[in-house]
């Protein structure tokens, strides 16, 4: 019989996960989760809902920034004013996590840790530079979001961790960020392409810092460097727009699935990555 467990500490949960006669699942918002676990995917003898844990379930400011918890839900992130403002592209994703209804429980650390390389939570955290915390046995650690998710349905975290909080470090004066998909859909699909960028700007407009994040291209979400690169010196004009994607493109390994062919994924990389960074370097200007 499935056994569900809802600690309201962090050191609980550990305690919990820790068992040896068991295999416990972690449960952040479970939109994922409990789907797997009635068609059979994935099994488990117990679930380890994370929801009443006040650390994991609020979002505060630091530093400049925000630390959000990792079962802070969709709406939630969204209802967040200043973090929307701060971090728009970061929020764009987040809030394309399902529908209206899922929104209610879906989180950000649900999303990062089911390792879909499609999911749009990611690029955006990615391009923000975001970092998690992550706890277990060993006590705790701080690692960058790229690093969660290794291959399809796998991440890099060890038996018994799951992830406590993510920190947004502040935005630049002249900062801004977006986020970008395609689906075939008007709402409610998966991601074919999804594109993040982040970028700063000196007092004249011209790029100084770029990142720039691709997800539903290869095995998990990358962070295209070159891409990154192709802005840093520019003020993002037609030429840097066309290396940025052409830099995208190069970064790409995606497969053929009902939902888009090799070449088509390929091709709308690039295609996103310019428009997203269009929109960041915009937003970045219109900051005081």
């Amino acid at each position: 019989m499935l056994t569900f467990n809802n600690p309201t500490t962090v050191e609980e949960a550990v305690a919990l996960l820790q068992k040896t006669d068991s295999r416990q699942r972690v449960l952040a918002g479970g939109t994922d989760l409990l789907v797997q676990l009635r068609s059979g995917r994935i099994q488990a003898q117990g679930v380890v809902d994370l929801k009443r844990i006040p650390e994991l379930r609020t979002i505060r400011t630091e530093n400049g920034g925000f630390r959000i918890g990792a079962a802070v839900s969709g709406a939630e992130l969204g209802e967040h004013p200043a973090l929307s403002t701060m971090w728009p592209g970061v929020i764009e994703g987040a809030r394309l996590i399902g529908s209206t209804q899922i929104q209610g429980r879906a989180s950000l650390g649900g999303n990062v840790c089911n390792a879909s390389p499609a999911a749009d939570g990611v690029p955006g955290l990615i391009a923000a530079g975001a970092t998690c915390t992550i706890v277990g046995p060993g006590g705790r650690r701080v690692v960058a979001v790229d690093a969660i998710a290794v291959s399809p349905g796998k991440t890099s975290l060890a038996p018994g961790e799951f992830v406590v909080d993510f920190f947004l470090p502040a935005q630049a004066a002249k900062g801004g960020d977006a986020y970008l998909r395609f689906i075939p859909r008007t709402e409610m699909d998966i991601a074919v392409v999804g594109a993040a960028v982040n970028l700063l700007l000196d007092a004249s407009g011209v790029c100084t810092h770029a990142r720039v994040a691709l997800g539903a291209v290869a095995p998990r979400a990358l962070l295209v460097e070159a891409a990154s690169h192709a802005l840093v010196g520019t003020r993002v004009e037609a030429a840097a727009l066309e290396a940025l994607a052409a830099a995208a493109r190069a970064a790409c390994a995606p497969i053929n699935d009902k939902r888009g062919t090799i070449e088509f994924r390929t091709q709308v990389a690039g295609v996103l990555a310019k428009r997203a960074a269009i929109i960041a370097y915009e937003r970045a200007r219109s900051r005081a």
